[in-house]
């Protein structure tokens, strides 16, 4: 193969004259130098880190991961709340065990053991059956469990509060009573109604009862009051009087000694005063009288005389 270059403006010529042999080596050499570029430029390519695509079964575990850390987080919260439901359920039993035991205590004391209060069964429950077969059988959770409780116990606090009510009317209305008996020693030496007078003979009326006693025999208030009255009264010597209330009071005379004074509170069977003879009286006794709305009545209707 001849080259011709031109080596000056004048248009001066030289011939190179090239062997198959070079002209083969010079076309691998072009061919070469391409082909390194490109395996070079791979080489850099393929040693520097590459994003990594996720598939469709890295995606839908890492979801799985996900599912299963919030299920765990939700069944330790769970856990948790039924400890505590746990704890509040057993104090709850233990409130009412303790309910349940005074309940049945107060009913004895009371002599209320009829069934009217009942703290050993829970109260009886009933109602027609509604039948629905869409109605499925769910069992029932700690929650309900615990509400129930809370019924249960409110239940017997109401039962409670009604039983202190009856309770302290009962008290109340005993104390009201005038059924306490006067003295413990001697007997009715004069009953309530028309006699004949211990002094002149004549026949007159004596509105109340005499208890003839020893000298010093204790006296005791006939129901719980107030003293209106404490001194000496006439005819009726040393004397208490007590106001009951519902216009009911009682008188105490003849007394030796007097125990209380006016304006003191007093209950049933208290020591009020002793037994003697003073004012108009033939010998050591106790005159006892009792009104009603300011009138004389019969105090054997009311004294429980044992």
């Amino acid at each position: 193969m001849n080259i011709i270059i031109l080596t000056d403006r004048h248009g001066a010529a030289r011939a190179l004259t090239l062997s198959l042999p070079v002209l083969l080596a010079a076309g691998a050499a072009l061919i070469a130098v391409p082909v390194m570029v490109v395996v070079l430029t791979w080489s850099v390519l393929t040693d520097a880190p590459q994003p990594v695509l996720a598939t469709d079964a890295d995606l839908a575990w890492q979801e799985t991961l996900t599912d299963v850390e919030v299920e765990d987080a939700a069944s330790n919260e769970s856990q948790a709340q039924l400890e505590h439901m746990t704890q509040q359920l057993a104090r709850l039993q233990t409130r009412l065990m303790r309910l349940d035991a005074l309940g049945e205590r107060l009913t004895e004391l009371a002599d209320m053991s009829d069934g009217e209060f009942d703290f050993s069964n829970d109260p009886g429950v009933g109602g027609p059956e509604l039948l629905n077969n869409s109605l499925e059988h769910e069992s029932p959770d700690v929650q309900s469990v615990l509400d129930k409780m809370a019924d249960r116990i409110d239940s017997r606090t109401q039962q409670l509060k009604l039983l202190e009510e009856l309770m302290v009317n009962r008290s109340v209305d005993s104390n009201a009573l005038l059924d306490f008996k006067p003295v413990h020693q001697g007997h009715i030496s004069s009953g309530f109604g028309r006699r004949s007078d211990p002094m002149t003979g004549r026949i007159a009326m004596h509105t109340g009862l005499d208890f003839a006693a020893p000298r010093g025999t204790p006296i005791f208030a006939v129901g719980a009051g107030v003293v209106t009255f404490a001194g000496r009264n006439g005819a009726y010597g040393n004397m208490l009087e007590i106001s009951h209330g519902d216009g009911y009071k009682t008188r105490y005379a003849h007394a030796q000694t007097l125990d209380i004074k006016k304006g003191d509170l007093v209950s049933k069977g208290q020591q009020v005063a002793t037994v003697g003879s003073t004012g108009r009286s033939t010998g050591p006794h106790l005159h006892l009288e009792v009104f009603r709305n300011g009138m004389a009545v019969n105090p054997a209707r009311y004294i429980a005389l044992k």
